[in-house]
């Protein structure tokens, strides 16, 4: 039975098969039984590497330990509001804290905490940015929105101009810059015909 830590672009954790390509915590979430009790603890939410080094810990949610989380792609990750790791992606750390300006994790990790309370109202969305269409996460891509599901992207229509955002601020100015990190920042589900890569795999 798959457990409920996969990420929506909505910050939702639901319950899904599929993996995704990026790994991440927000502290320790569930309880001695394996189950989600919170939907965060404390601020620093961070997106990792799905492999570093050798590190592997079985099974996941261990009592008392964080609880790890997966997400689609980097874009998923930061719709819902997570940088990247310090620790496993020190490089695209040290990259992003010179794009958004922060003297520490501490400051980002505060006004990221306070951005993703609400979503906001914009135009000329970057690629990777996540909109709100119908009540349901869609993602800019090229001149198209594509709708996002936990195995990948699907459903296609026109680019809108004004929409409301859902990935924060701080997150669209880091994709506008033209973002690319060490962990994949688009599924490859946002070409047509493309399969589910391995990693992928439940």
């Amino acid at each position: 039975m798959p457990l409920q830590n996969r990420v929506t672009p909505v910050s939702e954790l639901i319950a899904h098969p599929a993996r995704g390509l990026v790994y991440g915590n927000r502290g320790c979430l569930h309880d001695d039984q394996g189950r989600i009790r919170r939907h965060h603890n404390g601020r620093r939410w961070i997106a990792c590497r799905l492999r570093f080094k050798d590190w592997h810990r079985t099974p996941l949610l261990q009592p008392g330990r964080f609880t790890e989380l997966f997400f689609l792609d980097e874009a998923t990750a930061f719709s819902a509001g997570h940088r990247p790791c310090a620790l496993c992606r020190r490089e695209d750390y040290n990259r992003f804290m010179a794009l958004v300006g922060a003297g520490g994790a501490d400051e980002i990790d505060l006004r990221l905490h306070d951005e993703r309370r609400r979503h906001h109202e914009a135009r000329d969305l970057p690629d990777g940015a996540f909109v709100l269409r119908e009540g349901e996460p869609w993602l800019v891509y090229r001149d198209e929105l594509l709708r996002w599901t936990p195995a990948g992207y699907t459903d296609r229509v026109a680019r809108l101009g004004r929409a409301t955002a859902i990935t924060p601020p701080t997150l669209v100015e880091v994709l506008r810059s033209g973002w690319s990190g060490a962990v994949p920042l688009l599924h490859p589900t946002v070409e047509p015909g493309a399969g589910l890569p391995v990693d992928a795999q439940p």
